[in-house]
């Protein structure tokens, strides 16, 4: 199944750290970018942060610059995405996604500017004290 597999929400208090994971069913994501986009309750899926295909580049929203980060170990077909001093407006469900047409040095993080696909169901992220 063309898929991924989100792992690692949970609840945190603000300043807290997470690191979810990303695990591709199905396919080599070595031939992949891939996305981390999020949606919060009443408001449309945005993206999050991205990363190109061998992991040369990587971009970020800049609700997150300095505070995520996103790297990839295609030997074990994962993606991860560091999430540091969480806040309360970081709130959502969390996805992957794959884009099997970007070039090696390039990703998008907008959700509606590349084919992405194989998304997964999700992982919920509550940041509250």
């Amino acid at each position: 199944q063309f898929q991924f597999v989100e792992s690692g929400g949970g609840l945190v208090q603000p300043g807290e750290s997470l690191r979810l994971s990303c695990i591709a069913s199905g396919f080599t994501l070595l031939n992949y970018a891939v996305g981390w986009f999020r949606q919060a309750p009443g408001r449309e899926r945005e993206g999050v942060s991205c990363i190109s295909r061998p992991g040369f580049m990587t971009r970020h929203a800049d609700s997150v610059m300095g505070r995520f980060a996103i790297y990839r170990d295609n030997a074990k077909n994962t993606v991860y995405l560091q999430m540091n001093n969480l806040q309360p407006e970081d709130t959502g469900v969390y996805y992957c996604a794959a884009d099997g047409d970007a070039g090696p040095l390039f990703c998008d993080v907008e959700p509606h500017n590349r084919p992405y696909e194989a998304w997964g169901q999700g992982t919920q992220v509550t940041v509250s004290s």
